[in-house]
């Protein structure tokens, strides 16, 4: 007997299109999806078996054990050769996504319970006002599987997901519900937990490998529904009855693997619903722009534009003009509106949220003589000054340094530290109230305290001031939090990419949305800008997505961006910059001789030297992905490629 079989690794230096299934012997005949340990060069290695072939003419060797006798589902098995693909990545790098890391390391496998009595350990309706009703008929409605759900923050989308995966799970189906990063699931676990107790599977990159291992395990072993929570790797769990995809805050750019192989998994969770005609719910209060025109052009856009509790108010809402210092004489970072609503709210024991998208203290350290800057040895990039811990930090590579006394080119010692992080922010704010109770939410105190534990303590009402980075910003609830203020809002609107429009709106309207959530009877926002009459800012203030999607869409219609063009990034990586600059200089030539495609002109990438080297990047469009697609599979010579296709971002 012959086998096709897909390698988790890669056998040999091989090219980027190469399509990397292998052919092995076995004494018997093996079902697709059969995971099994096979000979690689003098590697013993995991693979998959994919179909059965005839006798080639070259000489096998034996598949060497089974490593388990059910096969994983199908609908993976399509999955992985269709990512490979749709994202011209070598199908071993993929299968890895879809394999715990330890397969090979196991010693025996779990008892597994296959019993489907007591499927739903709590039958009660899950509560539904008259507006998640409409919206829930309205997607079971739809005539396609993949389904865009726009609800306004604090319109109960939870409970809509609630009741389509209780009402999977009484068929005997499990749901997978995707969140953005494990920092976001704790409340959705909870919420989950109460109907579906021990039949909730959270799978995350801080589980050891050990745990990841033996939770895909029960999953490919056990016939019992259940409900599997996750960021994008949740895709992955082998589920012999998925009924339902849940995608919650679909608009953000996490679902997108930056790493080798890069895909996108909502573009992955369309592909399986349509694959095995499930449901597939992208849920959201702002959609991508993309996404919003397509689903209104498919017809599966579902509005719920209603918040669920009926004492939901809209936030008073007061935009500061930063340029005008008469606001900021009291501090040079908060305006006197901002702090004396943040007296008022210490006064009557409600928290106010500080949002800035600025980790540290401050992102520029210079010399005032000769103008000498800290930048990172590794990327070129400017040092953050981190004052609590006195060092300089890349947050792109992770590099330190020690802050210097004087200047390491001229010895003066006039060294300045420009902008500002939350860290700076934490501490102006601990100076200007010294009994308030403050917390910052950010990626660098995520060692100290995990963030779980710290919106405990936010959910019950110990921390007074809360300092964030879009953390903080997403899907929580906050029922003392009674301010927002957003020290700089337009900061991410001066990043050169298509997407910083996009992205500002997003995070704007997600801290907006923090507020107001029927808790309180007072609600206000603080709206600290430099450009307070930019469209992206007042549309993100007045909660009016449709005016941001009618601007937007045009912009990107104009500029050849999607969803009108299809996009692609072409990068290579060399020690030296002449090298890269040549090398990408023939990618170049190669590529403009090609039809239907717009070619940009080399140039250095936003991160332009790293660890690696330096990276020159070229970026193409077409009205049509095919075209994308046959242009860089013509690009065989050139084995150093990085590809990316449909990124969310140039940068």
């Amino acid at each position: 007997m012959y086998l096709e079989v897909l390698p988790a690794k890669l056998f040999r230096k091989s090219p980027i299109f190469s399509d990397g299934i292998l052919t092995y012997s076995y004494h018997k005949d093996l079902k697709p999806g059969t995971i099994v340990s096979i000979p690689l060069g003098k590697r013993e290695v995991v693979g998959i078996v994919y179909r059965k072939t005839r006798k080639p003419d070259f000489q096998t060797k034996d598949i060497l054990k089974v490593l388990y006798e059910k096969p994983m589902p199908e609908y993976l098995l399509k999955s992985i050769i269709w990512l490979s693909s749709y994202y011209l990545s070598p199908l071993p790098q993929v299968v890895s996504l879809f394999l715990p890391n330890t397969l090979e390391k196991r010693h025996k496998l779990p008892a597994i319970s296959t019993q489907n009595e007591l499927l739903c350990q709590n039958d009660a309706e899950v509560p539904l006002n008259p507006a998640q009703k409409r919206a829930l008929e309205a997607l079971k409605a739809s005539g396609t599987n993949t389904k865009l759900l726009h609800g306004v923050t604090g319109s109960g989308k939870t409970n809509i997901y609630l009741t389509l995966a209780k009402e999977a799970f009484s068929r005997g189906e499990s749901t997978i519900l995707l969140v953005p990063e494990i920092a976001l699931t704790s409340q959705l676990v909870q919420i989950f937990e109460k109907t579906f107790k021990d039949d909730v599977v959270l799978i995350h990159s801080k589980q050891t490998e050990k745990t990841r291992r033996e939770t895909w395990e029960k999953n490919l072993l056990s016939d019992r529904p259940k409900i599997v929570v996750g960021p994008r790797s949740a895709l992955f769990a082998p589920l012999h009855n998925l009924g339902l995809i849940i995608i919650d805050e679909a608009h953000e750019n996490a679902y997108f693997q930056e790493q080798t192989p890069k895909y996108s998994a909502l573009r992955l969770a369309s592909f399986i619903a349509s694959s095995k005609k499930i449901s597939c719910i992208f849920g959201t209060a702002t959609p991508l722009v993309s996404d919003y025109y397509l689903a209104k052009s498919r017809g599966s856009l579902v509005t719920l534009k209603e918040k669920a509790k009926k004492t939901a108010i809209l936030p008073n809402t007061t935009i500061i003009d930063f340029r005008d210092r008469k606001n900021f004489s009291k501090n040079r970072f908060f305006s006197n509106q901002l702090l004396e609503q943040i007296k008022q709210n210490l006064k009557n024991g409600h928290q106010t949220l500080i949002y800035h998208n600025r980790r540290g203290s401050a992102p520029i350290t210079i010399c005032e003589n000769c103008g000498w800057q800290a930048l990172c040895p590794n990327c070129f990039l400017p040092l953050t000054l981190h004052s609590d811990s006195f060092t300089l930090i890349c947050h792109t590579c992770g590099y330190q340094d020690k802050i210097p006394t004087s200047c390491p080119e001229c010895s003066h010692t006039d060294i300045i530290h420009k902008g500002f992080g939350t860290k700076l922010l934490e501490n102006e704010l601990k100076k200007l109230f010294k009994t308030a109770r403050i917390a910052r939410f950010d990626a660098d105190n995520e060692k100290d305290k995990t963030l779980d534990n710290l919106y405990d303590e936010v959910k019950n009402g110990e921390i007074d001031i809360i300092i964030g980075t879009q953390t903080i910003a997403r899907g929580l609830d906050l029922p003392h939090l009674a301010t927002v203020g957003i020290v700089q809002a337009d900061s991410g609107l001066s990043l050169p990419d298509y997407s910083s429009e996009e992205r500002t709106f997003h995070l704007l309207t997600q801290v907006l949305g923090r507020v107001g959530r029927g808790h309180l009877t007072e609600a206000n926002a603080f709206i600290q800008t430099y450009h307070p009459e930019n469209p992206i800012i007042t549309c993100a203030v007045n909660s009016d997505y449709d005016k941001f999607y009618s601007y937007l869409i045009k912009v990107r219609q104009k500029s050849h961006f999607p969803p009108f063009f299809f996009i692609a990034k072409i990068s290579v990586v060399f020690k030296t910059e002449k090298i890269a600059l040549r090398e990408i200089k023939k990618v170049y030539n190669e590529l403009k001789t090609k039809d239907k495609i717009y070619l940009s002109a080399p140039t250095p990438a936003f991160h332009e030297y790293t660890s690696s080297g330096y990276v020159w990047q070229l970026v193409l469009k077409s009205s049509n992905r095919k075209n994308l697609v046959d242009a860089i599979q013509n690009l065989q010579n050139f084995s150093e490629l990085r590809i990316s296709l449909d990124p969310p971002s140039l940068l």
